[in-house]
């Protein structure tokens, strides 16, 4: 071969290259926080507007049996990122001081890193930073723009976030002033990010913290969640909180209507997976009171419940030209599975001993395996495990020892405890209780 042949087969081999990893799709997942099953107007909320959440919905795949990590932040976020559930994994609750992830622990930023993808974190992490060595610029993601932990993203107004690993400060949120909203600079990173690397494939993960309520110096404020403005929601004779509330939940759909905005004139649409949700049920935090809004829909409880309402949440997939429109799914999917789809979707091992399935089959109309059981523990306010196999649910509390069973199929309110009628079961789920985890020496089970 000469030096032009070779030069030419190089050049080729380069421009193939170059089209596979071009034709590798785009992720963006994005999350609400303490956003209920309920709160969105294709769950049924008429009092909230969400048009664009809910056109996501109607071009695509709408789930009616999404389950979140956990009922609170740190450890369902930690499920997302690992794919693992909260008896096996590394973060099981809001502890403080946090804890982070394991220290070779992969997530999935840094598996699609083996894969050439641009990474970007913009929003809440939630899993810890500098002290722990779970940094997320330390675990897959190539730009980093918001909230380490959860105490400091508890103000949406606050005097500093972190760009990667520097602060950057908002002086025009200092003495207590409120001019910046933290979520709309966000959206800003996430327009830029997406305009940036149109060429290249590429994972945002964008984390609203919308709607968790406000918290100044430990204690929850009087109205929630303070967005700029109540804007249509100004004149109603709704409480201040519930203006606030529906105001922020309003102004994220409107964000994300941006986001899918710059996808289409970026031309990425057909190449996109977009994927919306929340981290657990909604929050009775602020003075907001989730019934008002019917928040948690049809279903019982929220956030620090195992209920279903603590833990099944909204889920939207949409991908243009991939994922039919108009689709409702009942594939029962939890956190811990998206890591597994992820690496079926891109091509690349899903690393051993995870919980998660992919349900990339339920996306594309493909033959879906179910899971055998979805497990779930909770460590604060006393230890509480749940467990679902089929249209089973059995939910315990310690110390109270207290042990419910529920058919979801025919009581989906969770309000009819069967447990003395069905006894074969209780034992088989009980089971469970203890095969399905190991223990953690930070959360201890009494």
């Amino acid at each position: 071969m000469n030096r032009r042949q070779f030069l030419g087969t190089t050049l080729a081999t380069a421009a193939l290259a170059e089209a596979q990893t071009r034709k590798l799709p785009n992720i963006v997942f994005i999350l609400s926080d303490d956003l209920g099953y309920g709160d969105l107007g294709c769950y049924g909320q008429t009092r909230i507007a969400t048009p664009n959440i809910d056109r996501l919905a109607a071009d695509g795949m709408r789930f009616t049996q999404a389950y979140a990590g956990s009922t609170v932040c740190a450890p369902s976020r930690c499920c997302l990122m690992t794919g693992k559930h909260t008896g096996h994994a590394s973060v099981r609750g809001n502890k403080k001081p946090e804890l982070g992830l394991g220290k070779n622990e992969a997530t999935v930023a840094s598996l699609l890193k083996t894969r050439g993808y641009k990474t970007a974190l913009f929003g809440k992490w939630g899993l810890g930073g500098f002290d722990v060595d779970s940094h997320p610029n330390d675990k897959g993601f190539d730009q980093f723009f918001g909230y380490l932990n959860q105490q400091h993203a508890h103000n949406s107004y606050p005097e500093h976030l972190w760009e990667n690993k520097s602060e950057f400060f908002l002086p025009e949120n200092w003495f207590d002033r409120q001019k910046t909203f933290s979520n709309d600079l966000f959206t800003e990173r996430a327009l830029k990010f997406i305009a940036a690397e149109k060429t290249n494939p590429f994972f945002l993960y964008l984390t609203y913290t919308i709607p968790h309520a406000d918290n100044e110096r430990g204690v929850a404020t009087k109205n929630g969640m303070e967005a700029p403005s109540q804007g249509q929601y100004a004149k109603e004779a709704w409480p201040e909180v519930e203006k606030n509330f529906a105001a922020a939940v309003t102004r994220m759909d409107d964000h994300i209507g941006r986001v899918l905005a710059a996808l289409d004139a970026n031309g990425l649409r057909e190449n996109t997976l977009v994927i919306f949700t929340s981290d657990n049920g909604p929050h009775k935090e602020g003075n907001h009171d989730p019934n008002y809004f019917k928040s948690s829909g049809a279903v019982r409880g929220i956030k620090r419940d195992l209920y279903e309402g603590g833990i099944r949440v909204p889920a939207i997939a949409n991908w243009k030209g991939r994922i039919a429109p108009a689709q409702t799914s009942d594939h029962a999917w939890a956190f811990w599975d998206f890591l597994p789809t992820v690496t079926e979707l891109v091509g690349i091992p899903t690393p051993p001993r995870l919980d998660g399935l992919s349900f990339l089959p339920t996306l594309t109309g493909g033959k879906q395996r179910p899971h055998d059981y979805l497990y779930w523990e909770f460590h604060e306010g006393g230890f509480q495990q749940a467990v679902r196999q089929g249209d089973w649910k059995l939910v315990r509390q310690i110390p109270k020892r207290q042990v419910e069973l529920f058919d979801l199929k025919a009581d989906l309110t969770e309000s009819k405890n069967v447990a003395a009628q069905h006894p074969d079961m209780v034992a088989k789920l009980t089971t469970l209780f203890s095969t399905a985890r190991v223990d953690h020496p930070q959360f201890p089970t009494k």
